[in-house]
């Protein structure tokens, strides 16, 4: 969610196996890499897409050895012609394999929702994990929650399991994804992107709460949980988190106090990117902000209760930002004593105030302050390149993700000596010719050393 959007649609939330329980008591996997558990017709219908999908590959070959020595008499028009039809072929086999509809799941069936009788649970309810993780750590050393003296940290981001509506919106998922593993790989963190949808019931900005509480258990050496929306980049290389700082604190995120409870905002704080403690405390606030997720009546009911409570939401349905603010509010006393709200670093900046600054942050200062002077965080809200809508005109919001991804990035390729041509290039020039001391570059230049610096 973003401070100037209405409607903060799709939160995105690496790719986990699921399994499910068979008729006669069994467990069913449903990773893609247990072939052998799946049912024959469904190997049936995969062998024989594999089987078609070679037969397009022969007829490329062909068209290619047409195009490349003139095999054959067609003309320019038969082999357009030929062309796009082999496309569509294509394009039609691939979406059925996409699809990956199985033979033996009933159709037509409609969708169900829970009724407002009913409470919503992410799993059964857990109240000793604090003492149970802390005797998993002890009796394995190997996997430890301290990594060079620092508490682990797991990002997590994702995206939907199916392709963007438009192809430019996977390109930008992908420049994303690069971005974030660039930092990660700068700072010792871990990283998982997701692709699946864990429960049904909590699509959309949802998803990421089943996703955080599996990933908290399955986990244990994992001390902190950090998400952080797809659409968001981060636009300060050389800014490390200073968990020192949250040491008596189980939830860090972006907000302004006096918004949160004196004017009771919907945009007091933003959960496009926030650190969750690995901790039982933790996993009681997900069970209390859970309930308010499941689409349909559940969650459009909450939804009004959302809207007559903070202030200046507009009417629709509960979203996982207003839900978490609406519960510090209404229970200061039980939450907030845990929850560190930051705003002296950008751990989310909101990108139409930032990025037309960028020239004016690289002439007057550097990265590693991570603060309005260079942010740390720059996060597209309202900016939907995945989808087919979106608050802002899709021509502002691509370029300037362009703007931002290459701001970040010359930060990595400058130990490189190269950089982006501009702010809107993905081409590079050189800045510097090759050296027969290439340490000196190492040692003023990579970011491993300026964050120690500036930290």
């Amino acid at each position: 969610m973003g401070q100037e959007s209405t409607f903060t649609a799709q939160k995105r939330a690496g790719a986990l196996p699921v399994t499910t329980t068979t008729a006669n008591g069994g467990v069913r996997s449903r990773s893609a890499t247990n072939s052998s558990a799946l049912p024959r017709g469904r190997q049936i219908q995969r062998t024989f897409n594999n089987v078609k999908i070679t037969i397009l590959c022969g007829f490329v070959t062909i068209l290619v050895l047409r195009g490349t020595i003139g095999i054959g008499n067609l003309s320019s028009s038969d082999a357009d012609a030929e062309t796009q039809n082999l496309i569509e072929e294509t394009n039609r086999i691939l979406a059925e394999m996409r699809s990956d509809k199985d033979p033996d799941d009933p159709v037509d069936q409609p969708e169900t929702f829970m009724s407002l009788n009913e409470t919503y649970s992410l799993g059964p309810k857990i109240v000793n994990w604090d003492k149970d993780r802390k005797m998993w750590l002890e009796k394995n050393p190997e996997f430890p929650n301290l990594v060079n003296g620092k508490p682990r940290i797991l990002l997590v981001t994702g995206s939907p399991p199916n392709p963007c509506d438009n192809a430019i919106g996977d390109h930008y998922l992908l420049k994303a994804i690069k971005n974030k593993i660039d930092y990660c790989r700068i700072h010792g963190i871990e990283i998982l992107y997701n692709l699946a949808h864990l429960d049904k019931e909590m699509a959309g900005y949802w998803s990421k709460l089943p996703l955080i509480r599996r990933l908290m258990l399955s986990h244990p050496e994992v001390e902190w949980i950090w998400w952080m929306d797809s659409d968001a980049l981060f636009t300060d290389m050389v800014l490390e988190i200073p968990l020192s700082k949250y040491n008596r604190h189980n939830l860090v995120i972006h907000g302004y106090p006096d918004l949160l409870f004196d004017q009771k905002s919907w945009i007091a704080v933003n959960t496009g990117s926030f650190l969750f403690r690995n901790c039982q405390w933790s996993l009681d606030l997900l069970d209390a902000w859970a309930p308010m997720g499941p689409k349909g009546p559940i969650r459009d009911e909450a939804g009004k209760i959302l809207t007559a409570n903070l202030k200046d939401r507009p009417a629709f349905e509960a979203d996982d930002q207003s839900a978490l603010i609406y519960l510090f509010v209404s229970q200061k006393d039980k939450w907030m004593q845990k929850v560190f709200v930051e705003n002296s670093y950008y751990l989310h900046g909101y990108w139409a105030g930032l990025v037309d600054r960028y020239e004016e942050m690289i002439e007057k200062y550097h990265p590693g302050l991570g603060d309005e002077r260079w942010p740390f965080v720059t996060h597209f809200v309202g900016c939907k390149p995945c989808g087919s809508y979106g608050d802002y005109p899709a021509e502002r919001c691509l370029k300037s993700m362009e703007r931002a991804f290459n701001f970040a990035d010359n930060q990595v390729l400058n130990l490189y000596g190269f950089r982006h041509k501009g702010l809107l290039s993905p081409n590079i020039k050189r800045i510097r010719n090759e050296s027969d001391h290439p340490l000196q570059y190492v040692d003023q230049l990579d970011v491993r050393h300026a964050k120690h610096k500036s930290t």
